[in-house]
């Protein structure tokens, strides 16, 4: 189909806005959950510490959407605190856009569950909030901007 060629190692179709909703989580020690994704999923953010999430559904709401991927990924249920202020990337390649996602996330705090990385996720760990500094480039740049907004980290 003309329009829907994959981006290279992005995993997704050109031709689409992803809406990516999840959750900056804390639990009862303030620490912040992150997960890394398994080096087979091959997408824009593989290999890095991320904040869980993943794409809203059709006909899900952004609230739901959130509570059901952090379940997904790692089988805690969560208490929505506030919404961050949204925001998006758009990744340019040599054929145009390759990648163009819109986060919509919110400021969450553990209630339940054990924390179990699902097969896709591989890597999930719970971070001190004085550690987060120190996963430098580990930590990728969305999540990075992710945790100054929920003002877990400095500006840049």
């Amino acid at each position: 189909m003309p329009g829907s060629i994959r981006g290279p190692r992005l995993g997704f179709q050109r031709d689409a806005i992803i809406v990516a909703v999840g959750a900056v989580i804390f639990d009862d020690a303030d620490q912040v959950l992150l997960v890394k994704h398994v080096p087979q999923r091959k997408s824009f953010w593989q290999g890095k510490w991320i904040c869980p999430g993943g794409r809203l559904q059709i006909g899900e709401s952004i609230q739901a959407g959130i509570v059901r991927e952090i379940w997904e990924e790692t089988r805690l249920r969560i208490h929505l605190l506030h919404p961050l202020v949204p925001f998006e990337r758009i990744v340019h390649g040599d054929e145009g856009v390759l990648l163009h996602v819109i986060y919509i996330d919110y400021v969450a705090r553990k209630v339940g569950g054990e924390l179990h990385a699902a097969d896709d996720v591989g890597e999930a760990i719970w971070v001190p909030r004085p550690q987060l500094p120190g996963l430098g480039e580990a930590l990728h740049e969305d999540t990075r901007r992710l945790l100054e907004l929920a003002q877990v980290l400095g500006g840049h």
